[in-house]
C-alpha cells in the first residue's frame, strides 16, 4: 500500500457524536478489555502469595501499584475510544501498541512481588520492566493525544494539555525505571507522579470538554467489572484445584467454591442495578469522580479474587495460614466493593436517593464483621465464609422489595431513561 493510499484509509480524528443512539463497545474494545486479564491474574496471585507468606505489607504494595497501572492506562484508553475512536489503522495499530505494553507490564509484576519478599520497605525494587510496559502504553496514548491536537481544531488545546500532563508524567516514571530505588521511594514518586496523571485530564477537561458517550462508558465500565469479577471465578477455581489434587474435596473446600461463585454473581447484580449510561448523561458533570472512583472498586474486586486464593491456603495448610487472616483477606475487600458501589450510586443521582440501599448495605457490612469476629473467636472458617457470602444478598432482597422504586423516582426526576 503506497504513502497515498494509507493516508486516504486515515480518518480525521475530529471527535465522535456523545448523542449517537445505539452506541455500542466495539469487537477492538472487547480484545483491548481480555488483555487486561492478565495484569488482574497476576497481580491477585502476587498479592495472595505475599498474604500466605505474612508478607501483606509488601504484597499490598506490589499489588496497588500494578493494578493502579492496569486500571489507570485501562480508563485514558476507554474515555479516549468513546470520544475520538476512529477505527482506521493508525487508530488500531495504536492500540495494538498500547495491548504490548499491558502483556510486557503483566509478565513483569511477578519480579515486582518477588523482590518485596525480604524487605518490603527498604529492599531494592525490581520495577524496570512494569514501569516499561506501562511506558509503552501511554506514550501510545501520547501519540494519539497528538493526533487529536493535529486533525481538531477544536479539541487542539485540549489535547495539547491531555499530552502534556502525559509527557511530564512519562519522563518521570522513566527515571523511576532506570533509577535503583527502594519501595519506599518507588510509592513517593508514583504517588507524585499519579498526581500528575489524575490531575492532567481534570485540568484538560476545565476550559475544552472532549466528546465522550455516556452510555458507551457505563457499558465500558460493566464490561471491566465483569472482567474483574471473572478473574476472581477462575482464580478460586484454579486455588480449589490445587487443594483437590492434594486433599480431595472437603466441605470447606467446597463452601469456598461456592463463596466465590455467589459474591461473583452478587456483586454483577448490583453492580447492574443502576442504569449508569442514563443517570451519566443526565449528570455529565459528576463524570471524574463516578469514572475516578471505579479505580478503587475495580481493584477490591480482583482483590477478593486474592482473598479468596488465601482461603484455599487456609484450608489446605491451615497450621500456616490462620483462618482470621483468609477471612480479612475477603471482607476488607469486599466491604470496600459494596460501600464503593453505594457511593457510585450516590454521586449519580444524589444521597437522598439511596439512603435504602444504603442502610441495606450497612446490615450486609455488619453481616461481614459478623462473620469475621465469629472466626477470629475460634469458629469453623466454612461459617464464616457462608456467611460473608450472603451478605451481599442483603442488598439484592432490599432492592425487590423496595430500593428499586427509590431509584425509579430519583431517575424520573433527573430525566434519565435507561
Amino acid at each position: 500500500m503506497t504513502a497515498d493510499a494509507l493516508h486516504h484509509h486515515l480518518r480525521r480524528m475530529t471527535g465522535r457524536d456523545p448523542h449517537d443512539r445505539g452506541r455500542v463497545a466495539n469487537t477492538l474494545e472487547l480484545l483491548f478489555d481480555l488483555v487486561f486479564v492478565i495484569s488482574f491474574a497476576q497481580a491477585a496471585n502476587g498479592l495472595a502469595g505475599q498474604i500466605h507468606h505474612d508478607n501483606v505489607t509488601g504484597g499490598l504494595i506490589g499489588f496497588g501499584f500494578a493494578m493502579f497501572a492496569a486500571i489507570w492506562a485501562w480508563i485514558n484508553y476507554t474515555w479516549f475510544s468513546s470520544a475520538f475512536d476512529t477505527d482506521d489503522w493508525l487508530f488500531r495499530a495504536m492500540t495494538m501498541l498500547q495491548m504490548v505494553g499491558v502483556v510486557v507490564m503483566a509478565v513483569s509484576i511477578p519480579a515486582l512481588f518477588a523482590s518485596l519478599e525480604e524487605d518490603p520497605t527498604g529492599g531494592a525494587l525490581d520495577n524496570t520492566g512494569m514501569v516499561i510496559g506501562y511506558v509503552i502504553m501511554r506514550v501510545a496514548m501520547l501519540v494519539q493525544w497528538l493526533r487529536v491536537a493535529v486533525q481538531s481544531p477544536a479539541h487542539r488545546p485540549t489535547a495539547l494539555r491531555y499530552a502534556a500532563a502525559l509527557a511530564v508524567a512519562q519522563v518521570g516514571w522513566i527515571a523511576l525505571a532506570f533509577l535503583e530505588t527502594t519501595p519506599l521511594v518507588m510509592l513517593v514518586g508514583s504517588v507524585v507522579l499519579y498526581g500528575v496523571e489524575l490531575s492532567g485530564p481534570v485540568i484538560a477537561e476545565r476550559r475544552g470538554k472532549t466528546p465522550w458517550h455516556a452510555h458507551h462508558i457505563a457499558e465500558r465500565y460493566g464490561l471491566l467489572v465483569i472482567i474483574a469479577l471473572g478473574e476472581s471465578v477462575v482464580g478460586t477455581e484454579v486455588a480449589v484445584a490445587t487443594v483437590l489434587e492434594t486433599s480431595g474435596w472437603t466441605l470447606d473446600l467446597g463452601v469456598l467454591a461456592l463463596a466465590g461463585l455467589s459474591i461473583t454473581f452478587a456483586l454483577w447484580w448490583l453492580w447492574f442495578l443502576l442504569p449508569s449510561g442514563a443517570a451519566l448523561h443526565a449528570r455529565p458533570s459528576r463524570a471524574f469522580p463516578w469514572g475516578y472512583g471505579h479505580i478503587v472498586i475495580f481493584a477490591a474486586i480482583a482483590a477478593i479474587g486474592a482473598g479468596l486464593h488465601v482461603g484455599a491456603y487456609a484450608i489446605e495448610d491451615p497450621e500456616h495460614v490462620d483462618a482470621v487472616v483468609a477471612l480479612l483477606a475477603v471482607a476488607i475487600p469486599l466491604t470496600l466493593v459494596l460501600v464503593g458501589f453505594e457511593v457510585m450510586r450516590a454521586i449519580l443521582i444524589g444521597w437522598a436517593h439511596v439512603r435504602a440501599e444504603v442502610g441495606a448495605m450497612l446490615v450486609s457490612v455488619a453481616l461481614i464483621v459478623i462473620a469475621v469476629a465469629l472466626g477470629a473467636a475460634g469458629g469453623p472458617l466454612v461459617v464464616s465464609l457462608a456467611i460473608i457470602a450472603l451478605a451481599p444478598v442483603v442488598q439484592i432482597v432490599a432492592d425487590e422489595l423496595w430500593g428499586h422504586r427509590a431509584r425509579a423516582r430519583a431517575l424520573e426526576r433527573l430525566g434519565a431513561h435507561a
